[in-house]
């Protein structure tokens, strides 16, 4: 019995040796998984899985190159632009000196990143990018805010960091909540769905914004969160301003150019109307100053410069 044993040991042994246990960190392109008479054989993971992740493979591939490309396009773009005499504004190298000499408002965006658990990865990419463009926004303002990102979970950092150097960026990073690093009576959260209304930025306040990509499947989830935590909360005075066909829910970083715009002191009504883009239909609104006009607006398109 004892030498049967051990046959059926080698016999396992051998199943494991030639059929090797594969992950999908040994694939970099799909095998075609098929038997000596040409018949497809199942793979290893499902064909969605494979596709997802050979996307990840490809764009991991051709990182390097891509920024190359984009460096050597953007070296043509300022000889062009020399050669006709263009302004293109400040370099990256020009952006990162005036960033240590800019001094910054006393007023503090926060982007709260805790929905993570909420998002779908595609959904969680798309926050990163609109915070990348928040940051871009900010290093351009002539008065740039603080800018800080709370609640920065491992899911956050591993999206992150497909951007080269955004630890060098000029946000300050915390993996806690706002509200055990900021006063509560400094904090005030920016929803659409909150019953106030505001009319200017204060010093010393910090206003945040949900870092959530969600399509409206939770609705109010901000507002509810400020509400259960006793911070103030108030929403954008678009109904004051502008009319629009669609609903007023605004993208992270339209909300974080509007403020930064406001606070450089463009007026609201002009600030707005510069950010938001041409989807949003909106309307001038004829009784700026009137507060209970918020539905007198004219039936005039406006129509700005594509962002």
């Amino acid at each position: 019995m004892e030498f049967e044993s051990n046959e059926t040991n080698d016999l396992d042994l051998g199943v494991e040796k030639n059929f090797r246990q594969y992950t999908l960190f040994d694939i970099c392109k799909d095998p075609g998984l098929k038997d000596d008479e040409g018949n497809e054989v199942p793979r290893p993971f499902t064909k969605n899985q494979m596709r997802k992740w050979l996307k990840k493979v490809r764009w991991e591939n051709n990182k390097q190159g891509k920024r190359a490309k984009e460096k050597a396009r953007a070296k043509e773009r300022r000889r062009n632009a020399r050669v006709a005499n263009i302004d293109l504004g400040p370099s990256r190298k020009t952006l990162k000196k005036m960033k240590l000499e800019k001094p910054k408002k006393d007023i503090g965006i926060i982007i709260d990143l805790s929905f993570d658990h909420l998002m779908m990865e595609k959904d969680r990419f798309k926050v990163i990018k609109q915070i990348l463009r928040c940051y871009s926004i900010n290093r351009r303002s002539e008065t740039p805010l603080q800018f800080h990102i709370t609640s920065l979970g491992e899911k956050a950092k591993s999206d992150m960091s497909r951007h080269n150097g955004f630890e060098n960026w000029d946000i300050e990073y915390h993996e806690q909540p706002y509200t055990e690093i900021f006063p509560k009576d400094k904090l005030v959260y920016l929803s659409s769905e909150s019953d106030n209304v505001i009319e200017k930025f204060e010093e010393d306040t910090y206003y945040i914004i949900g870092g959530l990509v969600d399509h409206n499947k939770h609705k109010g989830l901000c507002h509810k969160i400020a509400v259960e935590q006793g911070i103030r909360h108030c929403q954008l005075p678009l109904n004051k301003y502008v009319n629009m066909k669609t609903r007023k829910v605004l993208t992270i970083d339209h909300v974080f150019e509007i403020v930064v715009k406001v606070c450089e002191g463009v007026p609201w009504q002009d600030a707005i109307l510069d950010v938001l883009p041409h989807r949003k239909g909106a309307y001038i609104c004829n009784s700026s100053n009137d507060s209970n006009a918020i539905d007198d607006c004219s039936k005039v398109q406006i129509v700005h410069d594509s962002l």
